[in-house]
């Protein structure tokens, strides 16, 4: 287990001064393309991730907003083996709780569904929010202070497109008991989970979700449903 850093003040002041840049059409064509290919990832082949660009993908991701400017990501790269099989078994025993719910052709369903990338994924992160982070002063969470995972969820979205620009999928875990989670890890109780991660290469790559593809739900076209008052 290794808590990951983020970029240091330098690499973060590097840019301060530049010229804004223009995106042209041909840039804004790209990252509509990036994020109709942006998948939720479950098939992983088993090469590993060269650490030259897992570092530098975290550092952009780093350089998501979050309120006050307070960074409170924290991640948790989860190497060692027998701590991937408690997260493991952690899963197994939410995925049977999960199947338990769902009426008999939901859950036929649902078992034929892969649902996470644990026995393959060769990088997997934990991401916890700081809850008792001093950085930003607490601006902007005095009323809302879910705000800081806010921020993290902000910062997984960077992350998911900057792996997905590099090949790279990912995978968010959610079938997970956070609580045990934050215990097989050991954190710092001010840390909460807000997602586990599978990232590596893809097993294969196909514009429509996995989800969608296998009947489990359709995409709905009229998800921005904008209230007009």
């Amino acid at each position: 287990m290794a808590y990951m850093p983020g970029p240091s003040d330098g690499d973060q002041l590097s840019f301060r001064d530049a010229a804004p840049p223009i995106f042209d059409s041909t840039f804004q064509d790209q990252l509509e393309l990036l994020l109709k290919w942006r998948r939720d990832v479950r098939r992983f082949r088993r090469d590993p991730i060269d650490e030259e660009l897992i570092a530098h993908m975290l550092d952009l991701a780093q350089l998501s907003p979050s309120v006050g400017n307070s960074q409170p990501w924290r991640w948790v790269r989860v190497e060692t083996p027998a701590l991937r099989a408690k997260i493991r078994e952690n899963f197994e025993t939410c995925n049977a709780k999960a199947l338990a719910d769902f009426d008999e052709s939901r859950a036929r369903a649902y078992a034929k569904l892969k649902l996470e990338g644990l026995d393959a994924a060769p990088l997997q992160l934990a991401v916890f929010c700081d809850g008792g982070t001093a950085q930003g002063h607490g601006l902007g969470r005095q009323s809302m202070p879910e705000m800081l995972s806010y921020s993290v969820a902000g910062m997984l979205a960077i992350l998911w497109l900057c792996a997905r620009s590099q090949g790279l999928g990912m995978g968010w875990v959610s079938i997970l008991d956070p609580v045990q989670v934050a215990r097989t890890l050991d954190v710092p109780p001010s840390w909460q989970l807000v997602a586990y991660l599978c990232i590596g290469w893809p097993v294969e790559d196909h514009l429509d979700p996995e989800l969608e593809r296998h009947r489990w739900q359709e995409r709905q076209d009229d998800s921005r449903r904008v209230i007009v008052k």
